[in-house]
């Protein structure tokens, strides 16, 4: 593993341990070159996955980019950091365990959407404005209208 401070290819794990929900592993590392000390984080990856953009643009699926875009959903909401970290897993694991490799983008917003209907309403309506691409206040009331009537 790379130091991020000086590039040295060459650091010690001093600690390891998992994370609380045992889906990662958490490394203390420590550079001989500098001296800095880091932190890495070990997952499991069942299978690479590349997300299919609605313009058919294909990128690697980036699984910090999902944990920010939940994180900013769920900013200043009443959930824990834990349970934000098992959603964005659980979220991940279904996508791996669909046995596809490549991914529409849509599929992940709406699999996003799904989670975040059942854990904050707040944050559900916060994500859909962006990925639905509310424009106007009357965009809101309908999706807010559509969100009070029963399914």
């Amino acid at each position: 593993m790379h130091c991020p401070f000086c590039g040295h290819d060459d650091t010690q794990v001093k600690d390891s341990r998992p994370t609380e929900d045992g889906s990662a592993i958490r490394r203390r590392r420590f550079c001989a070159a500098c001296s800095q000390r880091f932190t890495t984080i070990e997952r499991v990856q069942l299978r690479e996955l590349t997300v299919v953009k609605s313009d058919g643009r294909r990128v690697l699926f980036d699984r910090d980019k999902l944990a920010r875009s939940v994180r900013i959903a769920l900013r200043k909401r009443p959930v824990q950091e834990e349970r934000i970290e098992r959603i964005v897993n659980g979220i991940v694991r279904q996508l791996e365990a669909s046995g596809e490799s490549d991914i529409p983008s849509k599929q992940i917003g709406e699999l996003v959407m799904e989670t975040l209907k059942e854990v904050d309403a707040v944050a559900y309506v916060r994500f859909a404005s962006v990925y639905r691409n509310f424009r106007e206040a009357k965009d809101f009331e309908t999706f807010l209208g559509e969100l009070g009537e029963p399914t």
